[in-house]
């Protein structure tokens, strides 16, 4: 990969990155595609390890198809020298410059940094004349009494436990929250043998009757959830819709978890808890898209999402975004914006005017699916009054074990207003995630809207490595 073309860098070896990563190639440009994990194919494709020898990974996939076209089409861009892929790169950061030219004329040049290997000590660096950002998104899991026992585990977390190393992390599961990825975590969990006590769901049914059009324009949804609907008739899992987990329960172990059903202003309905017994609970409100990158190089944000536009350019020169880091969508949106953003590039880095009719079919799936997953975000809400369960004792930030009654009294005591005063206050959000897990649940008993915090990092960084930078050898472009 030493010729004279384009080089982009994709970072995201998800849908949205494969998707990019066979469209620039396939229009003459050099890609490079950048993961953390040990094999493409991010969350949603994620592949058993190869020493397990699953004899039938497509068990636990919908769109097995879609991935093999992506993954025997990346791999013929491999084998011609119009891509590569780099695994176990954990980027954090992208570093942009001009670059001038012979005759005074500049271009954007970007380097992004990366950590490599599982231990993540070693740097490496990738140099490109454009960067395509499909960073994805990571669950949003707001606290309750007893979230921090042993067993208790985000809805994601079981999903890749299960597709990742074909294991399960208990014998009875309850999985509980929002969102339509508690239909597949339940499903995945009781087809490979684990008794799924309850799926608690804290939507109510009739808001999807008050969305029909919307959610009926996307008849393949519409069916995928009707196939979600039967397979939990077919392993008997009770719904329990308007529901939602109360208190998890146990000391060296999870033992039990108790619900109770919501009434209509979202506040627990007196009298109606019940206790069930399970060592399993899987539990998620949503999804929030990656965005440190994005913040680190200037691109706007849209609330939390990176703003883009019909190209999906960002608002730095010569830098991209598709997938759930401009807006949670699934894997469908993922793919369409990965196709358009990934023939842009290519056509933006030749110095040519990109023909938008080439992926007029993809941009009326993304202008569809947008909709679609609008109205779906209307109705996956998390309890309005889910506050009201974070007693004083309840642990809300992990790393710093600042506790609901810490981030109260900073608030109502000392006249914090936001999510950083709070911080400064109390320390949470000052450990290991960066309030990656407790932002959401500090900004909501703040009372305040949730932003993103423009960090210099994507990711912790080693200092031996940060007294290097600049002086590794980059990969070659």
């Amino acid at each position: 990969m030493t010729d004279d073309r384009p080089h982009l860098a994709v970072i995201g070896a998800g849908p949205a990155g494969l998707a990019a990563t066979v469209a620039a190639a396939a229009h003459g440009v050099r890609v490079t595609l950048i993961d953390s994990a040990a094999q493409a194919g991010g969350q949603f494709y994620r592949q058993p390890a190869t020493e397990l020898h699953a004899g039938r990974p497509q068990a636990l996939h919908h769109q097995w198809r879609t991935w093999e076209r992506l993954r025997d089409a990346l791999a013929g861009h491999v084998e011609a020298g119009r891509a590569r892929l780099l695994t176990d790169h954990h980027v954090w950061l992208v570093d942009r410059r001009l670059k001038e030219r012979t005759g005074g004329a500049g271009r954007d040049a970007f380097t992004v940094h990366a950590l490599l290997g599982p231990e993540q000590e070693a740097p490496g660096e990738v140099r490109a004349d454009g960067v395509l950002l499909a960073t994805g998104g990571y669950e949003k899991v707001l606290p309750f009494p007893g979230w921090t026992v042993p067993g208790v585990l985000t809805a994601g977390g079981a999903q890749a436990m299960l597709k990742g190393t074909l294991a399960v992390p208990g014998r009875t599961a309850v999985v509980a929250g929002t969102g339509p990825l508690l239909l597949p975590v339940a499903t995945g969990l009781a087809a490979a043998g684990v008794e799924v006590a309850a799926l608690v769901e804290s939507a109510d049914p009739k808001a999807f009757v008050r969305r029909t059009r919307a959610l009926a324009a996307q008849h393949g949804k519409v069916a995928e959830g009707a196939q979600y609907a039967a397979q939990l008739l077919r392993h008997r899992i009770k719904l329990l819709s308007r529901h939602t987990v109360v208190e998890a329960h146990g000391d060296e172990r999870l033992e039990a978890v108790t619900v109770a059903a919501l009434d209509t202003d979202g506040r627990v309905r007196p009298g109606t808890e019940r206790r069930i017994a399970c060592d399993i609970l899987a539990v998620g409100h949503g999804m929030l898209p990656h965005t440190d990158l994005a913040e680190t190089l200037g691109c706007g944000l849209d609330g939390v999402d990176v703003q883009v536009d019909d190209e999906q350019r960002t608002a730095v020169p010569g830098v991209w975004a598709a997938g759930e880091t401009t807006g949670i969508g699934g894997a469908a949106l993922s793919l369409a914006e990965g196709h358009i953003a990934g023939r842009s590039a290519a056509a933006r880095l030749n110095g040519t005017e990109p023909d938008s009719s080439s992926w007029a079919s993809a941009a009326k799936s993304r202008t569809k699916l947008r909709e679609f997953f609008a109205a779906l975000d209307t109705v996956y809400a998390p309890p309005a009054r889910w506050t009201d369960l974070v007693t004083d004792d309840t642990v809300v930030c992990r790393c710093e074990e600042v506790t609901g009654g810490a981030i109260r009294e900073a608030v109502e005591g000392l006249g914090a207003g936001d999510v950083r005063t709070v911080k400064l206050l109390t320390r949470a959000g000052m450990g290991w995630c960066q309030g990656r897990m407790c932002g959401p649940a500090v900004a909501g008993l703040a009372g305040c809207e949730l932003t993103q915090s423009r960090r210099p990092f994507a990711r912790p960084v080693p200092l031996v490595v940060l007294a290097r930078a600049g002086e590794s050898e980059p990969a070659p472009d």
